[in-house]
């Protein structure tokens, strides 16, 4: 292998993106059922600056120093013992339980990639695990059949944008709760906008205007305030889907389905196949240069974004 030194994000404490650095670290090599991957681009997540800043600690604690990355796509560099599903050079996307994806190459499980549908780009695919898996999951979770009126908060992020088009395809009703900005959007994807409005002002009554025979499920993805109201239009728990308000969840009795619930080859494969068809719309809204990890968490964090924010360790080709 030509490259002896490989480049990756780290943090040594918890705290601010400020923590954040870039650091030689030595190449990879692949264990058995292993390869390693250079990675041409991998996607950053709210979760990874959860990790990153504390917040979630009692969960999923950091071990110093740490690296960060689930979300990746790249080009095999090698192979591990008894490895024969994929070669040097292959085309691959998947995913990293190593937080270690932000990263110019990493070593990962075979059983933790499959082979890049030439249809998309070095940017999607290195930014699907994370999402796909989660929209799966949280879908999953409420069951919608068709002609059932589900209502999604966050509907236009970056998770929220796959819930609903996976919705659509399921046929169901979608009131896709977001800010204005996002209207034509989600009307354009076959989903009813609903505005959030300042602090939340009306929006019950504004979704119980839009579905005056009732809501039959309900997926909050920003935060337990939607989990309430839920709880207030009458869904019953057991159709209430979170993926981050997770005490709310424990008192009222609703469901907490996520990415780790949806890690398979097949949810990815599936995913990956929906978006290489046109079946869903995966939309890019940044890329940043590995050294600039800190500016693309910064983007992240303002919470406005539609679209996945990438990193690409190699620069574009």
């Amino acid at each position: 292998m030509a490259d002896a030194v490989a480049r990756a994000v780290r943090f040594d404490r918890y705290g601010g993106r400020d923590v954040l650095y870039v650091a030689d670290v030595d190449m990879p090599v692949p264990g058995a059922g292993e390869v390693v991957v250079e990675v041409r681009a991998a996607g950053i997540n709210p979760g990874e600056a959860a990790i990153r800043s504390g917040a979630i600690h009692e969960m999923f604690p950091a071990t110093f120093p740490s690296g960060e990355g689930s979300d990746l796509a790249g080009v095999v560099t090698a192979v591990g013992p008894d490895v024969t599903e994929f070669s040097i050079g292959d085309e691959v996307l998947g995913f990293s339980f190593r937080r270690s994806s932000h990263a110019t190459h990493t070593a990962v499980p075979v059983d933790q990639l499959i082979r890049k549908p030439p249809q998309l780009s070095w940017e999607v695919a290195g930014s699907l695990y994370v999402v796909g898996a989660t929209a799966y999951a949280a879908v999953r979770a409420v069951a919608p059949q068709p002609g059932e009126t589900v209502a999604v908060s966050a509907a236009a992020g970056g998770v929220g944008s796959l819930v609903v088009q996976l919705l659509v395809l399921r046929k169901a009703r979608v009131l896709g709760i977001a800010g204005p900005g996002n209207a034509d959007w989600l009307r354009a994807h076959g989903v009813t906008p609903i505005p959030y409005g300042p602090d939340f002002e009306g929006l019950e009554t504004r979704l119980r205007e839009a579905a005056p025979d009732g809501i039959d499920a309900f997926i909050d993805l920003f935060g337990p305030q939607y989990v309430q109201l839920a709880v207030d239009l009458g869904v019953a728990p057991e159709r209430i889907e979170t993926i981050i308000s997770f005490q709310k969840a424990g008192e009222v009795g609703a469901k907490t389905e996520g990415s780790t619930d949806a890690s398979t080859r097949e949810v990815l494969s599936e995913m990956a196949d929906l978006i290489a068809t046109g079946a869903i719309d995966f939309e890019i809204a940044a890329t940043y240069p590995l050294d600039r990890v800190a500016d693309a968490f910064e983007e992240l964090e303002k919470r406005h974004t539609r679209g996945k924010i990438v990193l690409l360790p190699h620069g574009s080709r």
